[in-house]
């Protein structure tokens, strides 16, 4: 039980690898109406932090939640769940 972290982990999809060392990652979930009951899609966009630029574009990556490394980015790549089809 060492080194475990207790921040949040998610996976998402790269959806923007256009800037050095940031990566735009959309979290897409199923959200109940609260009125009228019917499961919507949601997404969550988060700015992602990749030292090494290693995920492209359609990449299905694990984020956690880290220390805000600028105005909008407080989340860093963990690893790539598995590359872009056809990549």
């Amino acid at each position: 039980m060492q080194n475990e972290s207790k921040a949040k982990t998610t996976i998402g999809f790269v959806e923007s690898d256009r800037a050095d060392k940031t990566r735009k990652v959309v979290v897409a979930y199923m959200a109940k109406h609260p009125k009228y009951g019917k499961y919507v899609k949601r997404r969550t966009v988060l700015q992602v932090h990749d030292e090494n630029n290693e995920s492209e574009l359609g990449d299905r990556v694990e984020v956690r939640e880290c220390r805000p490394k600028s105005k909008t980015k407080s989340w860093e790549l963990v690893r790539i769940v598995e590359k872009r089809p056809g990549a």
